[in-house]
C-alpha cells in the first residue's frame, strides 16, 4: 500500500483518472478541515480559511470526487473581529476553523468556531449564496471543531471541543432558531489527548458522535480516528477506532472530515490530509462500509474490523466531467471568481474591476511596518497545487505605477517570494525577493509585463518574465514551496508603496494550469 501511494506521489496522478477510477487526493491542494453533506442529487463541502477573505469556502460536486468552487460563507471578515482588517492584519493562523454544513428547515447552515472570537453561524437558501450575515452565537474563547445536530423531535445540539480546557468535548442544546446555546444543558461527553474534529449523526435510530484524537502508534503519536455510539444522545457510549493510522509520511493522517451518503445507500468519508507540505491539506476520499453498526473507513485490509488508508478506487457515481484545476481570468466579471481570497481583510478603495473594465485594477498600499511583507494588506492569491507541473502567468500594465511603488508575483506561506517592479528615481526595475533577500534585474521600458510562475510536484518554483507575452526569460533563484500558519503556499498578486499611496497597476490577465494527471 505504501509503495502503491509513492508511485501515485510520483506519477502525480489525482482525482478523477477517466476511466471509472479515482486516485486520492481528489483534489490536491489545500482544501482543509472538509465537512460535507448531500442534499438530493447534489453534493456540497465546506473548508476551513483561516485568515483568508472571503471566510469558509464552499464546494459543489455531482459524484464527490469531481468538485469545483461556489463561494464562500463569510464575505467581510471584520464581522468576526477588527484584528483581520487590513490596518491590523494580526490572525495568521487563526480566523476561520473548521466547521460543519447541514441541511434543516430548507436552509442551509454552517457553524464554525474562531479560536479567539468564538462561535458563528450563517444560513443561506443557496449554497453559493448569498449568505445571511454572520450572527455570533457565543463570544468565547478556546472552543472549536463544533457541529451542528438537529434530532428527531426537531431539538437541536452543538457538539464542539474546548481545546483550551484539556481538550473537553461539549454537547449543548440549541434555541429552537439555532442562534443560542442553552448553556444549562451543556455537558461533557468525552475528552481524551486532543480530541476534536467533531460531528455528530443519527443513523438508523442510533446516535454516531465522530471524532479524531492522539493516540501512541508505533514508537510515536499519531491522530486516531474514532467513533462513539450509543442508543441515547448523553450516551452511554461505546468506543471503536474506525481506521488504522500509521505516521504522517505513510498515510499523512486521514482525520479531519465528514461522512456522506450517496442516492444509492453507498457510504464515503470526505477528509484532508497533510503532513506541513506545500499543498497544504489535500481533499480526499475513502470508501466507508459498514460492520455490525460500525463504519469501517477504507480498507479492512487484514480483517481486524479497522479500516486502511484507501489511494483511490472505483468512482461513486459515474458520468460527470473530470475536475479541471486550471483558472483563466481575464477579470471581465462584475466580481472576484471564487479561488480568489484575499489575505487578511482588504481595504476596498485600493482595488477595483470597474475603474478600467476587463482589468483588475491593484493600487498601491503603504504596508503596517514597510520590512514585513505580510503586512501589506490586499495581497491577492489562490491556492497552489501539488501536480506533476504548475504554470501560473500573470500580465500586468505598469504605466500607472508611482515612485516607490512595487508590483508584481508572489508566493507565500511561512516565507515568501516575489517576482516585480520596483519604480525609482523614475525607472522601473525587475526585481526577486526571497525573504528580504533580492536579486536586481533589467530596467524596463515597456508598459506591460508577463511574470510566470513554474514548479513541479515537489514545490520547487522558479520565475520567469517577458516584455512581449512570448519569450520568457528565467529571473531569480530557485524558491522551495512551503506551508506557514496551517496553510499551504499561495500564489497571488502584490502592490505596495512603503513611501506613499501612489500608483496602481493593471491586471489584464492570469492563467494558472495544472497538470491533469502524471505521466
Amino acid at each position: 500500500m505504501v509503495d502503491h501511494y509513492h508511485l501515485l506521489s510520483k506519477k502525480g496522478a489525482w482525482g478523477d483518472q477517466g476511466d471509472g477510477t479515482y486516485v486520492n487526493p481528489v483534489l490536491p491542494g489545500d482544501y482543509s478541515d472538509p465537512d460535507a453533506i448531500r442534499v438530493g442529487d447534489d453534493y456540497y463541502a465546506i473548508s476551513s480559511t483561516l485568515h483568508c477573505s472571503p471566510g469558509m469556502a464552499v464546494l459543489h460536486s455531482k459524484d464527490l470526487v469531481n468538485w469545483s468552487m461556489i463561494g464562500h460563507v463569510v464575505q467581510d471578515l471584520t464581522s468576526i473581529g477588527p484584528e483581520y482588517n487590513y490596518d491590523r492584519m494580526n490572525r495568521y493562523g487563526r480566523g476561520v476553523w473548521a466547521g460543519a454544513i447541514r441541511f434543516h428547515k430548507d436552509k442551509y447552515w454552517v457553524y464554525f468556531f474562531t479560536p479567539d472570537e468564538g462561535l458563528f453561524v450563517s444560513t443561506a437558501s443557496d449554497p453559493a449564496g448569498p449568505w445571511e450575515p454572520l450572527h455570533r452565537v457565543w463570544e468565547v474563547a478556546g472552543w472549536d471543531d463544533c457541529c451542528p445536530f438537529w434530532d428527531d423531535d426537531g431539538q437541536g445540539y452543538l457538539v464542539a471541543t474546548h481545546f483550551a480546557d484539556n481538550y473537553n468535548i461539549h454537547l449543548i442544546k440549541l434555541s429552537e432558531d439555532g442562534k443560542e446555546l442553552l448553556h444549562d444543558s451543556d455537558r461533557i461527553i468525552h475528552q481524551y489527548k486532543g480530541s476534536e474534529a467533531n460531528k455528530l449523526y443519527k443513523i438508523n435510530g442510533t446516535y454516531y458522535f465522530f471524532h479524531s484524537e492522539v493516540r501512541a502508534r508505533e514508537g510515536d503519536e499519531a491522530r486516531v480516528v474514532m467513533m462513539l455510539r450509543a442508543e441515547h444522545i448523553y450516551g452511554p457510549y461505546e468506543e471503536k477506532e474506525i481506521i488504522h493510522t500509521h505516521g504522517k509520511e505513510i498515510d499523512r493522517e486521514p482525520n479531519q472530515g465528514g461522512l456522506v451518503q450517496t442516492a444509492s445507500g453507498d457510504w464515503y468519508f470526505i477528509s484532508h490530509q497533510g503532513t506541513g507540505g506545500h499543498e497544504g491539506r489535500p481533499l480526499h476520499l475513502l470508501p466507508v462500509t459498514w460492520v455490525d453498526g460500525w463504519p469501517i473507513i477504507g480498507e479492512d485490509t487484514d480483517g481486524d474490523g479497522v479500516g486502511e488508508m484507501a489511494w483511490g478506487g472505483r468512482k461513486p457515481i459515474n458520468g460527470y466531467p473530470a475536475t479541471v484545476l486550471s483558472t483563466y481570468d481575464d477579470f471581465d466579471r462584475a466580481d472576484l471568481a471564487p479561488y480568489w481570497g484575499w489575505n487578511h481583510q482588504p481595504r476596498a478603495d485600493k482595488w477595483s474591476l470597474t475603474a478600467r473594465p476587463g482589468y483588475l485594477r491593484l493600487h498601491a498600499c503603504q504596508p503596517i511596518d514597510r520590512d514585513n511583507f505580510f503586512t501589506v494588506c490586499n495581497v491577492l492569491s489562490q491556492r497552489t497545487f501539488r501536480t506533476i507541473h504548475n504554470e501560473a502567468t500573470v500580465k500586468i500594465e505598469i504605466g500607472g505605477m508611482a515612485a516607490g511603488q512595487e508590483a508584481g508575483l508572489c508566493h507565500f506561506a511561512q516565507t515568501y517570494c516575489t517576482i516585480g517592479v520596483k519604480q525609482l528615481n523614475g525607472t522601473r526595475v525587475l526585481k526577486f525577493n526571497h525573504s528580504g533577500t533580492t536579486v536586481w534585474g533589467p530596467q524596463l521600458t515597456v508598459s506591460a509585463l508577463w511574470l510566470r510562475s513554474v514548479w513541479d510536484i515537489d514545490g520547487i518554483n522558479r520565475f520567469q518574465y517577458s516584455v512581449d507575452g512570448v519569450h520568457f526569460i528565467s529571473f531569480g533563484d530557485a524558491y522551495q514551496l512551503g506551508w506557514g500558519n496551517y496553510r499551504g503556499d499561495r500564489i497571488g498578486l502584490y502592490s505596495y508603496n512603503c513611501e506613499s499611496e501612489q500608483g496602481y497597476i493593471d491586471v489584464d490577465q492570469f492563467c494558472y494550469e495544472v497538470a491533469r494527471s502524471g505521466e
